[in-house]
């Protein structure tokens, strides 16, 4: 796949009204009608098709996020896509399919359930239907090669990418959160809900006592995976003031507050 930008002898950064300056200045050199070659003119009008569509190109440039990974709904370019990320096809002795590499982005909640996903593949023979397997667990950067998958039977080797989760902080299998309790259950213990990265219902004991800060760890909750135990939940329990509290409250802490 030719790189427009090269073709159009502009940098990646370049803006539109530079892209349409080169275009015009390649195209007069080029046109067929004044002795220029066909193909080369036909490559520039395609690379400037491109690169004066916002839309396409944004799609060229980050074929990734507009491809239709982890949609069942959304076809994308085979071709185009393993181009992009510099997917190169092997013919030797010990490898006879193709393969081709490709990005796919997934949430922390996909690598934590793993399972089928389907994707659709376009290519110019239509569109396939692949189906794929996330391996529970998957970290983010992981490399995993499905064998004969893909259109015409060539190997599609996916690198896992995951979304960071404002929520959840990852350290291998282990997950970390944060919850909030009152001052009230700080000092006098307490059972709490709390949801998992699944969203199913644990309780939590809050010991007395316990000082803001705290971690507390829920063993075997966190992260599964298929060659390695659970990981665990560790929460880190904040205290919260009440924005109310009894006027004799506060006047029998005052009273029995240390010096």
């Amino acid at each position: 796949m030719k790189n427009h930008y090269e073709t159009l002898g502009v940098n990646k950064t370049a803006n539109s009204d530079e892209i349409k300056r080169a275009y015009r200045k390649l195209a007069g050199q080029h046109h067929p009608d004044k002795g220029g070659d066909k193909n080369k003119f036909q490559e520039i009008q395609a690379a400037y098709g491109i690169l004066s569509d916002d839309q396409k190109r944004a799609q060229y440039d980050n074929p990734a996020q507009f491809g239709g990974f982890g949609r069942h709904d959304t076809p994308f370019d085979v071709d185009a896509i393993f181009n992009m990320f510099g997917a190169r096809f092997h013919h030797g002795h010990q490898q006879h399919r193709q393969q081709a590499r490709m990005a796919l982005w997934i949430t922390l909640v996909d690598s934590a359930q793993g399972g089928a996903r389907t994707i659709s593949v376009g290519t110019q023979q239509g569109t396939h239907a692949v189906e794929i397997e996330i391996p529970q667990g998957i970290n983010d950067g992981d490399s995993v090669q499905y064998s004969g998958i893909g259109p015409g039977g060539m190997d599609l080797i996916i690198t896992y990418r995951i979304h960071p989760n404002p929520k959840w902080q990852r350290q291998g299998q282990t997950l970390i959160t944060e919850h909030a309790v009152s001052i009230w259950e700080l000092i006098l213990g307490c059972d709490i809900p709390i949801r998992d990265i699944l969203g199913n219902t644990l309780m939590l004991t809050v010991p007395p006592q316990t000082q803001p800060g705290s971690v507390l760890r829920l063993r075997g909750r966190g992260l599964a995976s298929k060659n390695n135990p659970p990981g665990d939940l560790l929460v880190k329990i904040q205290g919260q003031i009440p924005n109310s509290i009894d006027p004799e409250l506060l006047a029998a802490i005052e009273k029995n507050r240390a010096p």
